[in-house]
C-alpha cells in the first residue's frame, strides 16, 4: 500500500487513469508528493552550489564560467531529461542496458505509480529525478576550468547525459536495470552520480590538455574566494538532504535516516579533512572542510538509505581520509584535474560503494514499510562485496571510455575544439567566452589600466581609443614577461 489515507491503485492505462473522470491524487498520500517536491527544489539549489564551489576553487578570471556552466547544465539537461533522457532511463518497459522512447516528450507521463516508488507518481519522479540528472554534467564539466571552451561544454553536458548518464541510471534504479537486477546497492547515486562524474573529469581533463604552465610556479596559487567555496558547501551540504533524504521516495522513516547519516558523514568527513591537513600545514583550512564535508556527502550517498546512524561515522573518516589522500594522485599520473574532481566524487563515491557491502543492514532498508534487502556484511551476506566491486568496474570503465569517445569524436568536428586558444586562456575565460566578469573591480581595472596602457590621456584629449599613441611605458607593457602573479588574478 502506497502510503495511509491512499486507495489501492487500480490503473490499467500508462498514464494512471483519465483525470477527468478518475481523481488521480487518491492513490497518493499528500504528505509523500509534498517531501519529493521539497527534495526537488533542495536538489536544484545544489547545482549552483556546485558552481560557486568550483569558482572560489579557481582563478578570478575564470571563476564565472564555472558558475555559468552549472547553470546551463540545469538548462540544458531539463531539456534533454523531457526531451528522451527519462524515457531512456525510467521508461517501465526498459530492458537490462537502456530504457526506450515510450515516454519520449513526456508521453504518458503523468499519474501512474513509477518505476522508482510506488509511494509517488512518474510525474513527480520525473521531475525529483531529472535534479540529478542536472547536477552529474555541472560536477564532471568542471574539468574544463581555466581552459576549456563553453560551446563544446554544452554538447559535451547533452551527448554525455545522453549516452552515459542516462544508461549508468537505468542500469542502477531501473527495476529492469542489469545492476538493480544484480542486486547492487545504491540509494541515491553513488555510481550514475558520483563516480560517473568524477570518471568523466578524468577523462576530460587527458583530452583536453593541461593549463598553461602546469607543474611551474605560474599554478602554484591558493583558491582565489574562499568565501565561494563556503558558499557552495552550504547550498550542497543543505540541497544533500534533499539528495538523499528523497530518494527515499516518500515522507518515511527510511528517509529520516538517509538524513541523519547524510549529516553525520559530512561532519565527520570535514573534521577529519581539517585534521589530515593540520599535520602538514598547522592552519585549520577553511577549503580543507568544505572539500572533506564534500567528501563525507559523497561516501555516504549510495549507502544512505541502507545503512545505521553509527556506521556514517566511519563513512566520514574513511571517505575525507581517502578523498584527501587521492588529491595526490594527479601528480602520479600526470593529469591536470584542476578542481580535483575525480578524488572528490569518483573516489568518494567507489569508498562509499564498497563500504556499503559491509555496513548495510537489512532493518535499514525495511524503514519505509515496502522494502526488504538481504543487508551486508552485518547480516551475513558477504556476496554483497562483489556486487559492489561489479558495480564500481563497470561504471568506471563504461564512464571513462565513453567519454573519453565523445570528446575525441567532438574535436575532430568543426566548431567544437574542446581547448580554448592561448590568448584566451591567458586573457581568462571570463573575457574571452563568457565577456562579463565575477567582480566589478576587474572589469573597473581593465577599463582604467587598457586606456592607459595604449597611451589615452583623458585629459589632454591627446591619443584615442582606435588611434593610441604609443608610449615607451606602453610598448614596454606590451612586450614584457607573462608574470603569473599579476595576469593570473585579472
Amino acid at each position: 500500500m502506497p502510503g495511509l489515507n491512499t486507495v489501492p491503485y487500480d490503473g490499467t492505462i500508462a498514464t494512471g487513469g483519465d483525470s477527468l473522470t478518475v481523481n488521480l491524487n487518491q492513490y497518493y498520500n499528500p504528505g509523500d508528493i509534498a517531501w519529493i517536491l521539497t527534495s526537488t527544489a533542495l536538489v536544484w539549489l545544489m547545482i549552483p552550489g556546485v558552481g560557486f564551489f568550483y569558482s572560489g576553487l579557481a582563478r578570478r578570471k575564470s571563476a564565472l564560467s564555472l558558475i555559468w556552466l552549472s547553470l546551463m547544465s540545469v538548462a540544458v539537461v531539463s531539456f534533454q531529461w523531457f526531451f528522451w533522457g527519462y524515457s531512456l532511463t525510467f521508461s517501465h518497459s526498459a530492458g537490462k542496458y537502456i530504457g526506450n522512447l515510450d515516454n519520449f516528450g513526456l508521453k504518458d507521463v503523468l499519474g501512474a505509480p513509477s518505476v522508482g516508488s510506488v509511494f509517488i507518481p512518474d510525474l513527480l519522479y520525473m521531475l525529483y529525478q531529472g535534479m540529478f540528472a542536472a547536477i552529474t554534467p555541472a560536477l564532471a564539466i568542471g574539468a574544463a576550468a581555466e581552459r576549456g571552451r563553453m560551446l563544446p561544454c554544452l554538447v559535451f553536458i547533452f551527448v554525455w547525459s545522453t549516452i552515459v548518464y542516462d544508461v549508468l541510471a537505468e542500469w542502477t534504479w531501473n527495476p529492469a536495470g542489469w545492476l538493480y537486477k544484480l542486486g547492487s546497492y545504491d540509494f541515491a547515486g553513488g555510481t550514475p552520480v558520483h563516480i560517473s562524474s568524477g570518471t568523466a573529469a578524468l577523462a576530460y581533463s587527458v583530452m583536453l590538455g593541461k593549463r598553461r604552465g602546469h607543474g611551474t610556479h605560474e599554478l602554484n596559487f591558493r583558491p582565489h574566494n574562499v568565501t565561494h567555496v563556503v558558499l557552495g558547501t552550504v547550498f550542497l551540504w543543505f540541497g544533500w538532504f534533499g539528495f538523499n533524504g528523497g530518494s527515499a521516495g516518500g515522507a518515511n522513516i527510511r528517509g529520516v535516516m538517509a538524513c541523519v547519516v547524510t549529516n553525520i558523514a559530512a561532519s565527520v568527513g570535514g573534521i577529519t579533512w581539517v585534521l589530515l591537513d593540520y599535520r602538514l600545514e598547522r592552519k585549520w583550512s577553511t577549503v580543507g572542510f568544505c572539500s572533506g564535508a564534500v567528501a563525507g556527502l559523497v561516501a555516504i550517498t549510495p549507502a544512505s538509505g541502507f545503512v545505521p546512524a553509527w556506521a556514517a561515522v566511519i563513512f566520514g573518516v574513511v571517505g575525507g581520509a581517502a578523498c584527501n589522500f587521492a588529491t595526490g594522485l594527479k601528480y602520479y599520473i600526470g593529469v591536470d584535474d584542476a578542481l580535483d574532481i575525480f578524488a572528490e566524487h569518483g573516489v568518494g563515491g567507489i569508498v562509499g560503494n564498497l563500504l556499503t557491502a559491509f555496513f548495510a543492514a537489512d532493518y535499514i532498508g525495511a524503514l519505509d514499510g515496502v522494502s526488504a534487502i538481504p543487508g551486508g556484511w552485518l547480516n551475513g551476506h558477504y556476496i554483497q562485496l562483489a556486487y559492489q566491486l561489479a558495480d564500481c568496474a563497470a561504471a568506471v570503465a563504461y564512464s571513462f571510455g565513453v567519454t573519453c569517445i565523445i570528446l575525441f569524436v567532438m574535436n575532430l568536428i568543426p566548431g567544437l575544439s574542446l581547448r580554448a586558444s592561448e590568448e584566451a586562456e591567458v586573457e581568462g575565460i571570463d573575457a574571452a567566452e563568457i565577456g562579463e566578469f565575477a567582480y566589478d573591480f576587474v572589469e573597473r581595472e581593465r577599463e582604467t589600466r587598457v586606456p592607459a596602457l595604449m597611451g589615452y590621456d583623458g585629459a589632454s584629449g591627446e591619443g584615442s581609443m582606435t588611434h593610441p599613441k604609443e608610449s615607451e611605458a606602453a610598448v614596454s607593457e606590451k612586450h614584457r614577461p607573462f608574470n603569473p602573479e599579476a595576469d593570473a588574478q585579472v
